[in-house]
């Protein structure tokens, strides 16, 4: 049984990236190779020479909102809320720092305040106001909030640097991060070669980056995270699939959104639903048979995840290798191909 301190790591500081490459597509890029168990090296930008021919990429099109608050509480002294998910129109449920009691009044930028009407944790729920429509509120927070970036990042980013190209729906906390590599120019070049791209969406969540705390993974829950697979996507997939092209997600998030879809005869199904699936080693995987990812905490659910398609040890390998020749990590890190 895996246990949480078989995916432990020692990571220099200086390796967690701080910023994204410019140009995007010049992050490094390792490439594992399942069959063959290699590992070789290069650049983003030739991605192209790596992928199955007539290969489909499956990005996640949700879109980073500024979900970190920043408010006062009635003695003056600074609060900071992290925007979950909105429950209704003005409730939203939240992380809050420090030990706050409810019925606390927070008050934040351009008249908006707040009540805490519940806290469990770090976690609780808020009540703005005045009331408004959600599309209002939204509208605010994207004046007055700032870009949820990890702890690790100490540097405060801007929004449009902490989105992928392709960003489209709005709801996620985080971003998923494999999309970062990708261009408007390499985009263009990987369709000018035939290969095809679909969008899923799923808002990231706590059950993306939430730590496991417990030794036993398998006793570890997921949060879970909405997810939305639209018909013409699933039948393009699907149809994919039969012509036996190989399906390549970027990042975890499509792994995962894909894997929620998945029937027992390993076709999507259209929908939009919630998702609390837990990739870790000894998982069966029904639909990719590739996946673009970054490189990820140690101890996390991702870890687990990339893992669970590669092989532990294998996977192991490769973060030696990637520490040993100075990859940059996390986030606004480079990238590695799994095929």
């Amino acid at each position: 049984m895996a246990k949480l301190s078989d995916f432990d790591y020692c990571l220099p500081k200086n390796l967690i990236a701080q910023k994204p490459i410019k140009p995007r597509d010049h992050s490094r890029l390792m490439i594992l190779s399942r069959k063959k168990q290699t590992i070789t090296h290069d650049y983003f930008l030739n991605l192209v020479n790596y992928l199955p021919p007539e290969s489909v990429l499956v990005a996640n099109n949700s879109k980073v909102i500024p979900a970190r608050l920043i408010g006062h509480k009635p003695t003056g002294g600074k609060i900071e809320i992290l925007l979950l998910k909105n429950l209704s129109n003005n409730v939203w449920q939240v992380m809050v720092g420090g030990k706050i009691p409810p019925e606390i009044k927070i008050t934040f930028d351009r008249n908006l305040s707040g009540v805490l009407l519940e806290k469990n944790n770090q976690f609780g729920k808020i009540k703005f106001s005045p009331m408004m429509s959600r599309q209002k509120l939204a509208g605010l927070f994207n004046k007055i909030g700032q870009t949820p970036t990890p702890p690790y990042i100490k540097r405060l980013s801007n929004l449009k640097e902490y989105q992928t190209i392709y960003a489209k729906i709005s709801g996620s906390i985080a971003a998923p991060t494999a999309g970062f590599h990708f261009t408007e120019s390499l985009i263009k070049k990987l369709k000018k070669q035939g290969f095809k791209f679909d969008f899923i969406t799923l808002h990231v969540g706590l059950g993306t980056f939430q730590p496991v705390r417990v030794e036993k993974i398998k006793q570890h829950q997921m949060h879970s995270e909405q997810i939305e697979i639209t018909l013409t996507t699933a039948k393009n997939l699907n149809a994919s699939k039969k012509q036996n092209k190989k399906i390549i997600a970027i990042g975890t998030t499509s792994a995962r959104a894909l894997e929620s879809f998945a029937n027992k005869n390993n076709y999507l199904t259209a929908d939009k639903k919630s998702t609390d699936i837990f990739i870790y080693p000894g998982y069966k995987f029904k639909f990719i048979d590739g996946l673009i990812t970054n490189f990820h905490l140690p101890k996390s659910t991702l870890l687990m995840l990339v893992s669970a398609f590669a092989g532990q040890s294998f996977i192991k390998k490769a973060y030696q290798q990637a520490i040993e020749k100075k990859y940059r990590f996390y986030s606004f890190g480079d990238a590695m191909l799994i095929i």
